[in-house]
This record gives C-alpha cells, structure tokens and sequence, in this order.
C-alpha cells in the first residue's frame, strides 16, 4: 500500500487523486504558483512561484520578513493563500487538504526549536513516530512487528544516535534533539521535508554532522532548507532560491547568488 491509500484509508480522504501514486513524470514534485497571502494589508507572499524537483536538496534564504515561513505554511495547510495554486505531484491540490491530511501524506515539517518526547527514550520517539493510528490506546497496545524495527534500527543509524537509543530524549545534546526529530519525520517516510533553521544553537562539530545527514536524505527525499547561517547554506547547498518581499528574487548556485547585485542590496549586504 503506498503512502497516498494509506492516508486515504485513515482519513477517509474522498479526492480519487489522493490514493493515487504520487506522479512525478515532469521531474518535479512540489508546484508552488502564483501564491499570494496577506496578513491585514501586508503581503508576506506576493505571486510567489516555486519549483522543487524530485529528490533535490534546495536552500531558502532570504532577510527576515521575505515570506520564508509563511511559505512553509502554505506548503504544510498551516495557512490557506488567497491566490494562487500549490501541488504535490501534478495530480495532489495540497489547498484542498488539512495539516494533518497533508502530513500523512508525505510532506515533513521540522520546526527549529525540536518538539520530542523529553521523558520517553530515543527508541520510545522513533517507536510513537511509526504508529500508523496515532490514538494512544493504539500506541500503547500495539507491538512493532520486524519490518518496524527494522526500520528503526536503520533511522538510528541515519541519524546518528543508534548508541543512544535507550537514553532519554531530554537528556540529548541540542544538536541530537535536532536529529532525532528529524529521525521522527522519516519514520513517516515523507516525501518533501522541510527543515527550518536545523542548525541555529548547535556547535561546530554538529553542525557539520548536520550537513552530513542533509546530505545523505537528498535523492531519496525532496528536502527544502530553510536557513540563515550562510556557511551552513554553502556546505550543502547545491541550487540556492532567495526570496524577497514575499517573491523569488533570483535562484542559482551558491557563487551566483552570493555575487548577484540584487542579492547583496538587499540581504547579503545587510
């Protein structure tokens, strides 16, 4: 059962393109058009279009108030855009879907400041993040089966914390609270994940980590980075988007970007 039938069949989704297998055909997996949203006048996105290839690695920048969040909003159901379009595969309309629905259905979000189970183990998250019903009778009744453990055996070791599994998560560094949330998102299998600010707090040494584990998620996850720290950005950045005013205002290579004129007037040269 692929992803779609499986949120389907949970959520009772009624759009005969939900259970479908997610069409990839152009290459492109995520279709943001002509998006537009204002917040009592102010237009945190204006006519906003953006394109994310299947299994790419895209960086987001852009200086405080240039729509960076806003537009994870709109790609996650948080917040409904007045205009515009947004798609998942060609076939997917992520504006006729809630949070919920569109998180089931293979699209991620880690925020920056980690949101984990302080007080289970680093197993027990990545065990509650596998539970196909999420009711906690369920969760607590319910025992893995090996395909399950298997799965979280191999997340640990992608992640990085498979020495730490049975300690409590709140006893984690910053930087491995970071990692096992997003250890969480992949128990999920999504196929877009969208990370904000992973590194803001870490040391240098997981920060490096964290370049490493972005990395090694591109090709078989769409992931979308958004982030400040300009060395970070360089370190994994292989098509950079800067967006300004709520639009796109250039995307290239990290040296295309960072010698744009545009880019240093407005962000970079701030």
């Amino acid at each position: 059962m692929n992803i779609f039938s499986h949120a389907r069949r949970s959520l009772g989704q009624n759009d005969p393109n939900f259970g479908a297998p997610l069409d990839t055909t152009h290459g492109t997996i995520l279709y943001v058009e002509g998006v537009t949203v204002s917040f009592d006048g102010f237009r945190a996105l204006n006519n906003l279009n953006l394109y994310i290839d299947e299994g790419e690695l895209r960086c987001i920048i852009g200086p405080n108030g240039a729509g960076k969040t806003t537009m994870m909003d709109v790609i996650t159901g948080k917040t409904k855009p007045d205009a515009g379009s947004v798609y998942f595969g060609q076939q997917i309309n992520l504006l006729e879907l809630s949070e919920h629905q569109i998180a089931r259905g293979g699209i991620g979000r880690k925020f920056q400041k980690p949101t984990i189970f302080e007080a289970l183990s680093v197993y027990e998250n990545l065990e509650l993040a596998t539970a196909a019903d999420k009711r906690v009778w369920w969760t607590l009744t319910q025992q893995l089966n090996s395909a399950q453990k298997f799965r979280i055996d191999e997340v640990l070791v992608q992640i990085g914390l498979q020495e730490h599994r049975y300690k409590n998560a709140g006893a984690l560094s910053h930087g491995q609270k970071q990692w096992l949330e997003i250890g969480m998102l992949l128990m999920q299998s999504p196929r877009v994940l969208l990370v904000d600010e992973p590194v803001a707090g870490m040391t240098g040494e997981e920060t490096e980590k964290t370049a490493e584990l972005l990395l090694s998620l591109a090709g078989k996850h769409s992931v979308i980075v958004v982030e400040h720290d300009m060395k970070f950005v360089r370190s994994i950045a292989r098509k950079v988007t800067v967006l300004h005013q709520g639009s796109v205002l250039t995307e290239g290579t990290m040296d295309q970007v960072q010698n744009d004129p545009k880019v240093i007037e407005v962000y970079l040269g701030e």
